[in-house]
């Protein structure tokens, strides 16, 4: 729904008629008719009385026009059709038309608008919905949203990013949590995490070679540019940093020992992977997307699920851009490395996957395999259809990584991506 403006419109009045009567006008009487007819044949008859002569007048420029108001800060239309969709999906909430206009009003008046706490959490696990490349959407409900709109210093986002991370943790049982802090607000852009996600390893040039993860290695510098002493480890988990404002030097946090759940790897027949000093942390924190709901943006918004096993052991440290361990592996297996036929990236990758999935399930931490997470997906989708919703999925990221084909996943297409869609979690715009 757009805004409505009435046009105040002013009319033209009529030209007046001449005071002097057109000769083709045809307004002489009858009388008149009579008259000229009794005149003498000899007599001079008096011309018609000519038409005036109009000359044009030079019509003055017309003068700058008024520059047009600026749009709102928000979009008066995203956010009719959140309330409209939050109101249809949620009957108990009522009538949406007093709350719709509310909120147009609000906006007419600040530029924005403030979510109710019920709007928030709603919206923030509609987002999750909507997450065509997240293949776990089958638990969207069940999203812990903690408000925090209150918070916008540094310290105070730190303090609870932290807290976030101890109750998503939660003792190895993984639970979905998603931290709202101060939205963008017109002339008042909110607070950022520079970090991709709140537990990130470090990645380190050394004269050696890289050490760590390079997906790591350009925060890592500016941490280090920052003050904060790095000690040069393959497994060092970066500090947290943060910018109150644009321009600002940001802050930089490290995190307690007790907010980083991590899991050493291990494989159940190889007793010599332990030797290999592998481990992962167990909350995939994103911190770096900006949740947008009904057109208001949450730009510090971290969420996290849990790990699917192929995510960590066939990317983080398969990846030949992040850990690069296949080869190690397939060395340590003795397996012939001389010849892409003899498929010895595919069985180091298996065995690999194995020890993740091994490792966490014997540390009691919530992690699914991609098999799994494929049927309870397709239940999802099913779920979705019932109700008469389109489930957007982007394929490419949908199916795993590994054994993409025996997956049920693999044989079928999905609704299109809609860029369009929210609520989402989107790229952040920059300052």
């Amino acid at each position: 729904m757009s805004l409505i403006f009435n046009r105040l419109r002013t009319r033209t009045p009529a030209a007046a008629a001449p005071t002097v009567g057109c000769p083709y006008a045809h307004t002489h009487t009858h009388a008149q008719a009579q008259a000229r007819q009794a005149e003498p044949t000899h007599a001079v008859r008096q011309p018609y009385p000519t038409e005036p002569t109009h000359t044009a007048q030079p019509q003055p420029l017309p003068g700058p026009q008024p520059a047009p108001a600026p749009p709102p800060f928000t979009d008066p239309g995203q956010a009719a059709d959140f309330v409209r969709q939050f109101h249809r999906e949620q009957p108990a909430a009522g009538d949406p038309e007093p709350r719709l206009r509310a909120v147009l009003d609000e906006i007419d008046r600040t530029g924005s608008y403030r979510h109710t706490p019920a709007e928030l959490a709603y919206g923030a696990r509609l987002a999750w919905r909507n997450a065509a490349r997240c293949i776990g959407r089958l638990y969207w409900r069940s999203l812990m949203v903690r408000d925090l709109r209150h918070l916008s210093a540094a310290d105070d986002i730190a303090a609870e990013c932290f807290e976030h991370l101890r109750l998503a943790g939660n003792g190895g049982r993984i639970r979905p949590v998603v931290s709202v802090f101060a939205p963008d607000r017109p002339g008042r852009p909110a607070a950022r995490i520079l970090n991709q996600q709140l537990v990130r390893y470090a990645g380190h040039r050394t004269e050696g070679g890289p050490v760590g993860d390079p997906a790591g290695t350009v925060l890592a510098a500016r941490a280090r540019d920052l003050g904060w002493k790095c000690a040069e480890e393959r497994f060092e988990v970066l500090p947290l940093l943060i910018q109150e404002r644009p321009g600002e030097r940001p802050a930089w946090y490290e995190l307690p020992d007790d907010t980083t759940l991590e899991v050493a790897l291990s494989h159940p027949e190889h007793h010599w992977f332990a030797d290999l000093g592998l481990r992962w942390y167990a909350v995939p924190a994103i911190s770096d997307l900006t949740l947008e709901i009904g057109g208001v943006r949450y730009p510090t918004a971290p969420f996290n699920g849990w790990y699917m096993g192929t995510e960590i052991g066939a990317r983080n440290l398969a990846d030949a851009d992040r850990y690069d361990m296949l080869g190690t592996v397939a060395e340590r297996l003795g397996l012939d490395t001389s010849s892409d036929r003899t498929l010895w990236r595919d069985r180091a990758l298996i065995e690999l996957n194995i020890a993740v999935l091994h490792s966490f399930q014997e540390a009691g931490v919530t992690i699914a395999d991609h098999h799994t997470e494929s049927e309870r997906f397709l239940k999802h989708v099913a779920q979705e259809k019932r109700l008469g919703r389109p489930t957007p999925a982007d394929w490419s990221w949908i199916v795993p990584p590994v054994s993409g084909g025996l997956t049920p996943v693999y044989h079928r297409y999905y609704d299109p991506v809609d860029p369009a869609l929210r609520p989402a979690f989107v790229p952040r715009v920059p300052w």
